[in-house]
């Protein structure tokens, strides 16, 4: 909720700037005035700030924040404690990739500020990488299948940081196809293990629930990029755009993609393998009643089996490439910076890289846990294995770091200082607590100076008359010399206040 929050505050920041600035928020108005712009500057904090790339920063981390971009993105992996169907449709298909197509929608501000494109492709291809890593070591299934997510959304978010904005929400619309497929597999075996998450304690389920393993199969498929499948055709197609930039943040967003790709691939087999082809290593009770899902769920995972096998190839010429108005006028894109032309004639073996990567991790992971567990096992259990394991399962201690160095840090400010120095403790004297108390104090001083007897209720009231003279000459005194600093009231009642206190003390 917290990441979100700072998310949705940036980019609420953002609107209201396009809104004092343009004097709209319509996506057409905006694009027709966001040329004028161009040199246009806003003051913040006694600096000259360039309008469209502050506006584009802010954007970005809203969508960093909705589409669980590195530094925000730790809420997509816990959100997987809901239901299977929620994650199924909320966290792959719909809600966290509003983040890509805030930034696809939003193209004519970035086109025009090229200094932030920069940034949104880095970020991007960091989260594609990773994610990927953090994926290697999860043991929770629907764990692993977040962090992919996770990867995926880096793909997208560096496609449109390298202004291919159209293919970016290519990869999108596929990935909502195959992920979902995923998903609702995982969700599938998880009943048939009577909700289960830990892919430690399954395996031999490929005769049990044969449906569900061919389907998590396909979709595994079309998630590391398998030829001719749903997620070779976009994915490929993002990594052979980020080369064909041919500058150095196309070359670090394609490297990182294609180690990403392997990585993929490598965890994909990996939770195929322990979930379905390993021996089984659940408890008898649970894994002999293991059976595939209802008519209901089948006939589900069936729908989304086909376009995750072939809405890839009939999609692509509709939504990509030079021809296509698919689009419209939704998105801009610069003719100065379009490279679609370029990473068509990119070097072929630049082209199938990723691919055989991709092949290569399928293949290593399936070898290395089928026929060299033992070697697998004692590389884990070696001193670096230890702390390199370590660190991937927990996630790259982003969790770790948030935690003790933020919310700690933000509760102990809280509890010390904002509420007992300042609420409890300031607050109270000057409000209050202080205001009784004084009352109470100079009430008991002047009670203590009734003595009873005649002649101090005539001193009294004599040095009363007396100060009330003695404060009038005073008061025209300070008048008359011009303290604008000072008001004389107020130094009036201190002394009397004083006059009091050392009258008390006395007494006492």
């Amino acid at each position: 909720m917290i990441l979100n929050r700072i998310g949705d505050f940036s980019l609420l920041l953002g609107i209201f700037i396009i809104f004092i600035n343009y004097k709209s928020v319509d996506y057409a108005t905006i694009a027709v005035l966001t040329p004028f712009f161009k040199t246009q500057s806003v003051n913040f904090l006694n600096i000259n700030l360039n309008v469209l790339n502050i506006i584009g920063l802010l954007l970005l981390v809203g969508a960093a924040g909705k589409s669980a971009q590195l530094g925000l993105h730790t809420w997509l992996p816990d959100a997987m404690e809901g239901p299977t169907p929620v994650s199924a449709l909320i966290h792959a298909a719909t809600m966290v990739t509003a983040g890509v197509f805030l930034l696809a929608r939003a193209s004519f501000i970035y086109e025009h500020s090229t200094g932030v494109l920069k940034y949104v492709a880095i970020l991007g291809a960091l989260t594609a990488f990773v994610a990927a890593t953090s994926g290697l070591a999860q043991n929770d299934l629907k764990r692993v299948v977040a962090y992919s997510t996770c990867s995926q959304l880096g793909y997208m978010v560096f496609a449109c940081g390298l202004s291919n904005y159209s293919v970016g929400i290519f990869h999108l619309s596929n990935h909502a196809f195959f992920k979902a497929l995923l998903f609702l597999s995982a969700g599938s075996v998880i009943h048939a293990v009577n909700d289960e998450q830990d892919m430690r304690k399954m395996g031999g389920l490929k005769c049990l629930v044969p449906f569900t393993y061919s389907m998590m199969v396909i979709g595994s498929l079309a998630l590391i990029g398998f030829p001719f499948l749903t997620g070779f055709y976009s994915k490929d197609l993002v990594l052979e755009i980020a080369y064909g930039k041919y500058n150095n943040t196309g070359y670090f967003c394609y490297f990182l993609g294609s180690i990403g790709a392997f990585l993929t691939a490598f965890y994909s087999t990996r939770l195929l393998y322990l979930t379905f082809l390993a021996k089984p290593m659940g408890f008898k009770q649970i894994i002999c009643f293991a059976r595939d899902s209802g008519i209901q769920i089948c006939l589900v995972l069936s729908c989304l089996a086909i376009p995750s096998i072939f809405i890839g190839y009939y999609s692509k010429d509709m939504i990509v490439g030079v021809g296509s108005h698919f689009f419209g006028t939704a998105i801009y894109a610069n003719p100065s910076l379009f490279n679609f032309f370029d990473a068509e004639f990119i070097p072929l073996f630049y082209k199938t890289f990723p691919v055989c990567l991709s092949i290569l991790g399928f293949v290593l992971a399936f070898i290395m846990y089928n026929f060299y567990s033992k070697l697998l096992f004692n590389l884990k259990t070696s001193i670096l294995g230890k702390k390199l394991y370590n660190f991937l399962n927990r996630k790259w201690f982003f969790d770790k770091i948030y935690n003790e160095f933020i919310t700690q840090f933000c509760f102990k400010f809280g509890y010390s200082i904002s509420y007992k120095f300042v609420d409890r403790g300031i607050f109270e004297i000057i409000g209050p607590t202080g205001i009784s108390y004084l009352s109470f104090f100079i009430g008991s001083s002047l009670h203590n100076m009734q003595t009873g007897n005649l002649y101090h209720v005539l001193a009294t009231i004599l040095m009363g008359i007396s100060s009330l003279f003695g404060f009038k000459q005073l008061s025209l005194y300070l008048l008359s010399i011009d303290f604008y600093f000072i008001d004389y009231k107020l130094f009036v009642l201190g002394i009397f206040l004083t006059f009091f206190m050392v009258n008390y003390q006395n007494n006492v």
